[in-house]
Parts: C-alpha cells; structure tokens; sequence
C-alpha cells in the first residue's frame, strides 16, 4: 500500500498527517506521494515518525509499498 494510500484510509489530508510528524511539511508529504523525493531517502527517525503517524507497525511497509512491481510475465 503506498503512503498516499495509508493517509487516505486513515482519512487524513496531507496537511493533517504533516501536522502529525514533527519536521514534516504538506510539501514533503506531496513530495514522497508523488515520488519527487524517493521515500528510500527518508531517514529512518522520520520513517519511523511517520509510521506512528499513520498507525503502521513496521517502517519497512512503506519502502515495500513504494516500489514498482516487476513484470513477471514472460512472453
């Protein structure tokens, strides 16, 4: 599940969830949603704030959630 798609069902905006983890702004939170900055870069205290945030146990889901899925098929 994508961080856009955490904050949605936890029925925050991103302004919401910014006020929620301290040293995050609406921007950042747009920025990682959008993946203008690659949530791979987000430190490990900021991932794990943001976790806290969003009521997600495992900081490692976020990372998981934001990669591209492979094409397994084979042609």
């Amino acid at each position: 599940m994508s961080l856009r798609e955490l904050r949605l069902k936890r029925g925050l905006s991103q302004q919401r969830l910014a006020s929620k983890v301290e040293g995050m702004s609406q921007g950042r939170v747009g920025d990682y949603e959008s993946c203008r900055i690659p949530i791979e870069n987000m430190t490990l205290g900021m991932a794990l704030k943001l976790c806290d945030a969003l009521k997600v146990s495992n900081p490692r889901k976020l990372l998981e959630a934001e990669k591209p899925k492979e094409n397994t098929s084979e042609s």
